[in-house]
């Protein structure tokens, strides 16, 4: 595929904008599908689930769901059904109904289940999702919920125009002892004046092997046999087909994924962005990015977003670092820095990644107290530790998690509960991450107006807010 000018690109993107933001605005006075129409389950039935992306990660969702015993698989849906990691997830729902492409999923055999998962590449979640919150479906999408600012703003919207449709993103921890730490701590008034966090992810990825000198997009190759690979590309521009986008390597490039922010950010951010009412940046400014280039990510950055004061709370710094080398600094007392650390509890996925000089989490700066923290539900630690000992006697009581991500989210589709990470909770902070990728892809800082969420000072950074338009064919879901 041939590059695209810095013109041409604000040309198109315009247009882009100017049409998604044009619909949107023709929605807005839409009211509620009819109670007819509402999607519910029955008191003492199980969720009837219909899953899209049934391989690598998609199995996974699929396994802990089932495990909830809340669930009946109805329907596996996933544009490569042959492969050997999806012929296993077939094998174990024998009875399911099965697709390739999620539109006739919907349209053919809509009528038999009540909620989806959604475990697919960050590109393509933004069309399945709009249509299943369309059709009254409830939905659970693996993070980061979307790729584009105006995606999340859309979808954000779908969701408020359908309260009776649960939503719910996968951040897993947000519904293990982190939350609930963090939300008692605040609470208490242990977490308070917050003035910088520093959050960071230090591991090999993917694409660092890629050469960033690179001048265009791979080579095409022949697609896997059986593979529906028009349905793949979904809303974005064509590529053709190569190995270092499917499966599993599509987070690295610009055009699919969201990079080591999008992967992990919501891992160690979240609790900090909800409590802490973060919402949106005023400015992001790219401070390290080594191996730069226009197509994938760089193997190494350092970005700053400036929150203002809200509600009381004073502004807050809040500094991502990512790159194996890429260590940001440690405060006196912070512990052991190894990979398997004693100190801090463990997070759900230790052992997936390379060891890191430093494993994936937080350090939280206050007017009083330091405080650090791995990723998912790992919880937080007062430092250094004879202060930790100090206020050990002050700590407030934390409440066990009543259900894990996956129940909590099936729970709530049978009205039994609240989601913990709705799109109204998770969308500022996935747009939070777009302004960064932003930021990174053009090697320049961003200010952003929250009033006309805008970026001020770069036509160009404001175009990429909804990027290229969608292929013909696709332009619908930007319209439900």
């Amino acid at each position: 595929m041939e590059n695209i000018s810095r013109r041409s690109f604000l040309k198109t993107a315009g247009l882009a904008t100017a049409g998604v933001m044009a619909g949107m605005a023709d929605t807005k006075g839409m009211t509620n599908m009819s109670t007819e129409q509402k999607q519910s389950v029955k008191s003492g039935e199980k969720v009837k689930l219909a899953c899209i992306g049934i391989g690598n990660r998609g199995a996974q969702v699929i396994d802990e769901i089932t495990k909830t015993g809340l669930c009946e698989i109805v329907a596996l849906c996933d544009v490569d059904l042959k492969r050997k990691d999806c012929q296993e997830t077939i094998a174990k729902f024998p009875k399911a109904k099965l697709f390739t492409d999620f539109r006739k999923l919907f349209s053919e055999y809509g009528n038999n289940f009540e909620a989806v998962t959604v475990a697919i590449p960050d590109f393509a979640h933004f069309a399945v999702c709009m249509l299943a919150i369309s059709e009254g479906k409830h939905v659970y999408v693996e993070k980061p919920m979307a790729r584009t600012f105006t995606e999340c703003e859309l979808m954000m919207d779908i969701a408020r125009r359908h309260p009776e449709v649960v939503t719910q993103v996968g951040n897993q921890g947000h519904s293990e002892a982190n939350y609930f730490q963090f939300k008692a701590w605040k609470d208490a008034g242990i977490i308070k004046d917050v003035y910088a966090i520093t959050a960071h992810f230090n591991n090999w990825r993917r694409w660092y092997p890629y050469d960033p000198s690179t001048t265009r997009f791979p080579e095409a190759q022949p697609i896997p046999d059986g593979m529906d690979y028009e349905t793949w590309l979904m809303t974005a521009m064509h590529h053709d087909f190569n190995d270092k986008y499917h499966p599993g390597n599509w987070r690295g490039w610009y055009d699919f994924g969201m990079g080591a922010i999008g992967d992990w950010g919501a891992h160690i951010l979240d609790t900090c962005h909800q409590f802490l009412e973060l919402g949106l940046p005023y400015e992001v400014n790219p401070i390290r990015v080594d191996g730069h280039n226009d197509f994938f990510f760089p193997k190494e950055t350092t970005v700053l977003y400036r929150f203002a004061s809200r509600n009381g709370m004073p502004p807050v710094d809040v500094t991502w670092y990512d790159g194996e080398n890429n260590i940001p600094p440690i405060p006196v007392g912070y512990g052991k820095t190894t990979n398997g650390q004693t100190d801090i509890p463990p997070t759900s996925v230790s052992g997936l990644y390379k060891p890191s000089s430093l494993d994936a989490g937080k350090i939280i700066y206050s007017k009083e107290l330091t405080f650090r923290g791995g990723s998912h539900g790992s919880t937080l630690q007062i430092i250094p530790e004879e202060v930790a000992k100090e206020m050990a006697g002050k700590l407030p009581e934390v409440p066990e998690s009543p259900s894990n991500h996956y129940a909590n989210f099936l729970l709530a589709c049978m009205g039994k509960e609240e989601t913990r990470s709705p799109f109204a909770v998770f969308g500022p902070m996935c747009q939070m991450f777009c302004l960064g990728v932003i930021a990174t892809r053009l090697k320049s800082k961003v200010i952003f107006d929250h009033v006309s969420k805008t970026i001020t000072n770069d036509k160009f950074a404001n175009a990429l807010l909804t990027g290229m338009p969608p292929r013909k064919g696709w332009e619908e879901y930007y319209k439900l």
